[in-house]
């Protein structure tokens, strides 16, 4: 089947003709001839382009301007509605939204992607070479900014009233380039030439104070008041982007904020010849957006970061503040106008801002405001390793925010009281919840902040959850039992199956209807298929497919050529040791010596694929990249091996190119040592596209088993639990060694310099690291993760039973729908009810 099956394959565009086309309106039909004429037009007009100089990129933007004319009105009648029904709209704080490219997906979800297909042809363009040129805005790090992303996008489509609030950073996540197998980051220059989705708003802005001091004064009633008095003022100004929902009017807002200088030119420094003074506080004002989380390894990279995230928190809260004002709402009823939700610890500073901001600038009594705060904020925590629960010196918390220190050491006073007379005695209670970290450099602990200040907690897997209020946060579970719950992650069948598989959503089409796209537990249907005999053949095509597009794009961009044929085992995520793609790589060396030692040995052909990320500062996790693409060097130019297995790393892991990768695989790999992964959402992608998985009980993979079955997912490695009994009784990674001939020759192949030209030390990090410390018990999980993947390849030689088993993975996925998700929290956290908008 071919993958590039119109999307909507129930309906066929009529031919393109100028006559009537006086009847048609140029800015909102969804003919395709009011789109051609529409794109002929914004060339002309709002590009300037003479025909003969016009590229593909130019039809892009013309397109793109073409698709928001026609959401304009809905985002519009959107806006006018929620405020003319008075309805409470949830507002999503993220300091990420890694939104993906926009024009496909709101093709999709307006349901013109045949109309634009057929105008385009008429004008001589390719819809899909068109789509290509997208820039796509890199304003995430990874799972927390694309489940934003999925959830503004299932926001829209359940019609409930929302706000995505973010930072439009100048620069976005670094574009990765692979050099000598080594990452190289290059600056991702995503508003190179310009960003047609968003519409900047120069009338919407707000003032964010930083350092200086406060003082207290008394109001003109005789009350004590503080006043902060800042050093410096930075101004943000909205950039508002349409998110529209799949086959309703709704089109809901993504607003991110851009920070400015007050004044952006000083005349009196540049009469006196002070050329840098004069725009000094343009330069320093508009840093703070500059980039996607600054290395914040340096004191002045954790200041920054700081910062960034109180400067779009600020300007959010006050945002909603000034909303409520324009439609008449009392200041007191702002929990029941807003639901904020804390993606993460990020946003937390928003705790001590809204406190701020009803106390000493709408002048409410304390006790008013913390009630009103905690009944607006909900918090999702995404992670259990200590080390990202967000703390930051009280020395410079003071210095860049003075007044929300006093906030918080107040909120501190009153909640250690309470926690004193709920466990009186326990002095280490109430040293382990304190807001203010005392052990080492005296800190301010975020998680803490957003616990204590939301009314809701929740995890993201039924797993991470158990484990959030037995660990990290059991003191304050147990305090309040009743404001914590799990929200298990989802994500959007639209992007990641309808766009991303358009060969799968056919055949889904002609099976199921259309509407599994909103209702996505219709795929249970396909149960009945996976034992027909002609629908595995349909569906073996669909994936082969898929298998052929992610091959060519792989040799396009590294030269490295795979048979779609083989089994395309892939992972795919942010580089961390924790996510254990060395043990992946393990695995493999230990296939290629078998090959190497054993020629006659038959393995079913096999090929191994990469992609993601590292952090610029961490070592290790680079040093890793490094390794997949020495042992992929070695392995694809050996005769001795090439014939059964390669290995490939796809750079510049993103969006847009997971769109071809989730629909590729046949196994996931989802290997994370159990208990350190929060949920995941790649799991979810893959499953959904019909891939078997392979994986620990961690995170989401522990209900993806429940769905799909454990005879259809290849489960290995110790249990959260057994993870925390080893390390309590004393982790010994060299007794693995010792006990493992074969992990142990492995381990001294890496070392030798086999794979790195002959260089023993390259890799000597890696493996010292594995032998004498091994945190993530990679080398406990060896043995088992190498049988399994066996029990993988014999699978594999099955190919109906392979094929019932792939069908059976996306039948089952219905649960983990960002839908479903955004249901649970709309229903049982935020109370927001679904609004129909008429056009």
């Amino acid at each position: 089947m071919d993958s590039k099956v119109p999307l909507k394959q129930a309906k066929t565009a009529a031919p393109v003709t100028t006559k009537g086309l006086a009847e048609l309106d140029v800015r909102t039909g969804m003919q395709a001839a009011a789109l051609k004429q529409a794109v002929t037009d914004h060339l002309r007009y709002s590009i300037g382009r003479l025909q003969v100089v016009t590229t593909p990129h130019d039809y892009y933007y013309a397109l793109a301007l073409a698709v928001r004319d026609r959401m304009q009105q809905r985002w519009i009648n959107t806006s006018q509605t929620y405020f003319d029904l008075n309805r409470k709209i949830v507002c999503y704080l993220s300091a990420e939204f890694l939104m993906g490219p926009h024009l496909g997906n709101n093709l999709l979800n307006l349901g013109i992607e045949q109309e634009a297909r057929t105008a385009l042809a008429e004008l001589g363009q390719d819809l899909d070479t068109v789509l290509e040129c997208e820039e796509e805005p890199g304003l995430g790090n990874g799972g927390l900014g694309r489940l934003a992303a999925c959830y503004l996008d299932s926001l829209a489509t359940l019609q409930r009233p929302a706000i995505g609030y973010g930072i439009r950073y100048e620069f976005g996540i670094f574009d990765q380039e692979i050099h000598d197998g080594w990452q190289t980051e290059i600056t991702d220059k995503w508003l190179r030439y310009g960003n047609p989705w968003e519409i900047a708003k120069p009338e919407v802005v707000y003032y964010v104070n930083w350092g200086g001091h406060t003082e207290h004064y008394r109001d003109v009633a005789g009350n004590d008041r503080i006043r902060w008095v800042p050093y410096r003022v930075v101004k943000g100004t909205a950039y508002d982007t349409p998110i529209q929902g799949y086959d309703v009017n709704n089109c809901n807002t993504l607003r991110l904020w851009s920070a400015e200088a007050v004044e952006s030119f000083n005349f009196q420094a540049f009469n006196i010849g002070d050329y840098y003074q004069a725009v000094d506080d343009k330069v320093i004002s508009e840093t703070v957006t500059k980039v996607l989380y600054p290395n914040d390894e340096p004191q002045i990279g954790k200041r920054l970061r700081l910062g960034q995230q109180y400067f779009f928190v600020s300007c959010s809260l006050q945002d909603m503040l000034h909303i409520l004002d324009l439609v008449g709402v009392p200041i007191e009823n702002f929990a029941q106008r807003y639901a904020v939700q804390l993606n993460d610890t990020h946003p937390s500073i928003g705790v001590a801002e809204l406190m701020r901001l009803l106390v000493d600038e709408r002048q409410l009594d304390w006790d008013k405001a913390w009630a009103i705060t905690v009944q607006t904020f909900g918090y999702t925590n995404h992670t259990l390793l200590p080390e990202a629960l967000e703390t930051w010196p009280l020395s410079m918390f003071q210095a860049l925010l003075p007044r929300h220190l006093e906030i918080i050491y107040e909120i501190n006073r009153y909640f250690l009281d309470e926690v004193r007379a709920r466990f009186p005695g326990d002095d280490a209670r109430v040293a382990r919840m304190s807001l203010i970290g005392e052990e080492g450099e005296k800190c301010v602990r975020m998680a803490h902040l957003a616990t204590v200040g939301s009314h809701a907690i929740n995890g993201v897997a039924a797993l991470h959850s158990d484990l959030l209020k037995a660990s990290v946060l059991k003191d304050f579970y147990e305090m309040w039992p009743e404001r914590f719950g799990n929200k298990t992650n989802g994500v959007t069948p639209r992007r990641f199956l309808a766009l991303a598989n358009p060969g799968l959503r056919a055949l889904l089409n002609e099976a199921l209807g259309e509407q599994w796209p909103v209702d996505l537990e219709q795929l249970h249907q396909l149960e009945a298929q996976a034992d027909d005999v002609a629908f595995r053949r349909e569906w073996r095509a669909v994936k082969e497919a898929n298998k052929k597009r992610l091959a060519d794009y792989i040799r396009a961009h590294t030269g490295i050529e795979l048979d779609p044929s083989w089994l395309f085992d892939i992972q795919v995520k942010r580089i961390h040791e924790y996510k254990r793609q060395h043990l992946n790589v393990l695995h493999i060396v230990t296939l290629y010596r078998r090959l190497k030692e054993n020629p006659a040995l038959k393995i079913p052909p096999r090929a191994f694929i990469f992609g993601g990320k590292a952090a610029p500062g961490y070592f290790m996790a680079k040093r890793i990249i490094k390794l997949i693409n020495a042992v992929a060097e070695t392995i694809n130019t050996d005769p001795d091996v090439n014939m059964c297995m390669k290995v490939a790393f796809v750079p510049n892991f993103n969006v847009q190119n997971a769109q071809l990768i989730y629909p590729a695989a046949n196994l996931s790999e989802q290997i994370s040592t159990a208990g350190k992964e929060a949920s995941g959402t790649g799991n979810m992608k893959f499953m959904l596209n019909g891939a078997l998985t392979i994986g620990t009980l961690d995170g989401a993979n522990v209900e993806i088993r429940e769905e799909v079955g454990a005879e259809n997912f290849f489960l290995f490695g110790l249990t959260a639990e057994e993870v925390e009994r080893i390390k309590r009784e004393g982790h010994r990674p060299a007794d693995y060694v010792a006990s493992n001939p074969e992990l142990r020759a492995v381990l001294e192949l890496i070392n030798s310099g086999h794979f790195s030209r002959g260089n023993a030390e390259v890799f000597r990090p890696v493996v010292d690291n594995l032998i004498y410390s091994d945190p993530f018990l990679v080398l406990a999980d060896y043995a088992t993760y190498v049988a399994c993947q066996e029990r993988v390849s014999a699978a594999w030689q099955d190919k109906e039973n392979w094929t019932r088993m792939s069908i059976l993975n996306t039948a089952r996925s219905g649960k983990f729908s960002s839908d479903r998700a955004i249901r649970e929290y709309c229903d049982e956290i935020w109370n927001v009810q679904a609004v129909t908008v008429k056009l």
